[in-house]
C-alpha cells in the first residue's frame, strides 16, 4: 500500500488530483490483496495441512474457514477488483485482467520453478506503476523504478522467508531458492536483489529530482534493510518473523511517508 501511495501521489506531479480516485485505487488494492492471500491459502491447503509450521496456524488447515468458502472469496473479490478499475480508466481496466493473473499465478509457481520469488515480487510490483496508471492513463519511467525497487525487495526478502522451509520443500518436491542454492547462498542472494533494490530507487530519485525528504526516507529504508540482514543468518533463523513481517513493514510504511512527503512540499 505505501508503494501504491507513492505511484498516485507522484502521478498527481504532473496530472489533477481526484478524491475519487484515491478511493479506488484504495478499493483496487484491497481487492487484490484479499484475492491473492485467499487464493494462495486455497490452492496451498493440502501442503499447508502437511507443514508443522503452518497446519495450525493458517485457516484452512485448522479449520476454522471452509475450502469453498475462501475459493469464493477470491471470486467475488477478483470481480471488485475488475469492476473498480471499469471506474478509473480504460487502461487500468484492459490490464486488470493481467494483474490478476500475476497476483494469483504465483501461487502456482513453487511447484515448477524456484523463481516464484520473483513472481511474488512482480506481483507486488504492480502497485506502483498500477496506482500511476490509474491518474496518469500512460507509463513513466519513474514510477517504473519505483516497481523495479520492490521487485528486488519482496523477492529478495521472501527469498529469506523460504528458508525456514527448506527440508519441507524438499520433501514435498516444491521449489525455492534455498532449495535449489542451499541457505547460505540463499541469503547471498537475497542480499544481492536487496542492492538492486537500493540501485533502483537512487536512480529514481535522482532522475525524478526529489528534495531531502527522499533521501531521509530512503536512508532509513536501506538501513533496515541492512538491519535485517543482521538478524537472519543461515544457521540461525529465530529472528526471521522480525526480519519479515516487522522491519519490512516499517521499513515501507516510513519510506512511502517520506517520499509522499517529499512530493507534497515541492
Amino acid at each position: 500500500m505505501p508503494f501504491a501511495f507513492i505511484g498516485f501521489f507522484l502521478a498527481t506531479k504532473s496530472y489533477e488530483f481526484e478524491w475519487i480516485t484515491l478511493v479506488y485505487v484504495i478499493f483496487c488494492m484491497i481487492f487484490a490483496r484479499s484475492a491473492a492471500m485467499a487464493f494462495n491459502r486455497y490452492i496451498d491447503r493440502d501442503i499447508d495441512k502437511a507443514n508443522e509450521r503452518t497446519a495450525k496456524v493458517r485457516e484452512i488447515p485448522n479449520g476454522s474457514i471452509k475450502a469453498n468458502s475462501a475459493l469464493i472469496f477470491v471470486i467475488i473479490n477478483s470481480i471488485l477488483f475488475i469492476g473498480t478499475t471499469y471506474f478509473i480508466n480504460p487502461l487500468c481496466l484492459a490490464l486488470s485482467p493481467v494483474a490478476l493473473l500475476v497476483i494469483l499465478g504465483y501461487s502456482y509457481t513453487k511447484r515448477f520453478t524456484a523463481l516464484c520469488h520473483l513472481v511474488l515480487g512482480l506481483g507486488l510490483a504492480l502497485a506502483p506503476i498500477g496506482a500511476y496508471l490509474a491518474v496518469s492513463g500512460e507509463f513513466d519511467i519513474i514510477p517504473l523504478l519505483f516497481s523495479a525497487a520492490v521487485l528486488f525487495w519482496v523477492s529478495g526478502f521472501d527469498i529469506m522467508y523460504a528458508l525456514q522451509d527448506e527440508e519441507f520443500d524438499k520433501e514435498q518436491n516444491l521449489h525455492s531458492i534455498p532449495v535449489l542454492l542451499g541457505k547460505k547462498n540463499a541469503l547471498n542472494l537475497s542480499n544481492f536483489l536487496h542492492f538492486f533494490s537500493f540501485i533502483a530507487l537512487t536512480i529514481a530519485g535522482t532522475m525524478g529530482n526529489f528534495d531531502k525528504w527522499y533521501w531521509i526516507g530512503f536512508s532509513i529504508f536501506s538501513a533496515l534493510l541492512v538491519y535485517q540482514h543482521t538478524l537472519v543468518k543461515y544457521n540461525d533463523l529465530s529472528k526471521i518473523n522480525l526480519a519479515f513481517f516487522t522491519t519490512n513493514g516499517i521499513a515501507s510504511v516510513i519510506f512511502g511517508a517520506f517520499v509522499i512527503a517529499d512530493l507534497l512540499v515541492k
